[in-house]
């Protein structure tokens, strides 16, 4: 079994790139990793644990919430709130930002999340993931006085982003900034292993993911590009493909990262669809 721990990749990292990887950020990462190894128990137990089912809410995109939505989303604050690394954190499952309290230690960076995603896939036991994206503050007197803008920065000032995906086996994808590199989850010992070492999506693919049911909602360009792969070697690409649709995006882009490809999730002629259903800050940036 490879020897490199989690622990010792994120110091290894921080040794080796002092100027984008401090000891609060290595901690917060680490944390973050924590909270996914106790989200994968919970969802591996399902109707054992009672954690299956609707909450009987609803998200403030209007999303049915599930009851491993409420239970992930607040296993992540609290586990997260308390490291001193922290500033402030924002989720899909809430409809405001979540400060650090004032009775707790305060750090530089910012933590959003989604901390299940794919939950339509929860009670049928199809991979789920956690998806998250590590920010700077803007400045260090923002801390005091905590904003939704402070959140609000371009994907290429994130500063670690990764999801863990809870499939066969539960799988951690990370970056700091320095490649991607994929970590399995050893349940014996709890410990994270590396065993995708620097991931690089494959240059040529034969597959695309894509919720075909929306077809005759989608703009002319998207349904023209989809026409034209499933035209396989008789169409312009002269190559058959494969369509594939989990409806979890973070298994969907966990297969195309490993095998190549394409997910789209585009805009289409709904109302409820027209800006698009990927959020980008806890979602499409990280």
């Amino acid at each position: 079994m490879n020897p490199f721990t989690l622990t010792r990749h994120l110091v290894e990292q921080q040794r080796n790139n002092a100027h984008s990887m401090d000891a609060e950020l290595r901690l917060l990462v680490e944390t973050v990793a924590h909270a996914c190894t106790r989200i994968a128990d919970l969802v591996s137990q399902g109707a054992l644990a009672g954690v299956l089912g609707a909450q009987g809410t609803h998200n403030v995109q209007g999303e049915a919430q599930q009851k491993l939505d409420v239970i992930a989303n607040d296993l992540m604050l609290q586990t997260a709130q308390w490291t001193g690394c922290l500033a402030g954190m924002a989720s899909e499952e809430m409809t405001s930002i979540e400060p650090i309290p004032s009775s707790m230690a305060k750090g530089r960076y910012l933590l959003v999340f989604d901390p299940l995603d794919g939950s339509s896939n929860i009670d049928v036991n199809v991979s789920i993931g956690t998806i998250f994206s590590v920010l700077a503050l803007p400045s260090t007197d923002s801390a005091a006085s905590l904003s939704e803008q402070d959140f609000l920065q371009a994907g290429a000032r994130q500063v670690a982003a990764g999801y863990a995906v809870y499939g066969p086996q539960t799988q951690l994808v990370l970056t700091t900034g320095h490649g991607v590199d994929g970590f399995t989850l050893d349940k014996r010992t709890g410990t994270w292993l590396l065993t995708n070492a620097a991931m690089r999506i494959p240059a040529d693919t034969a597959e695309f993911a894509i919720n075909m049911s929306n077809m005759r909602h989608w703009d002319r360009g998207i349904r023209q590009y989809i026409e034209a792969c499933l035209a396989g070697e008789t169409g312009p690409h002269g190559k058959n493909y494969n369509m594939r649709w989990i409806a979890s995006m973070v298994a969907d882009v966990h297969r195309l990262l490993n095998r190549g490809g394409v997910f789209m999730y585009p805009s289409d002629a709904r109302e409820s669809a027209k800006h698009g259903k990927l959020r980008l800050l806890y979602e499409a940036n990280p």
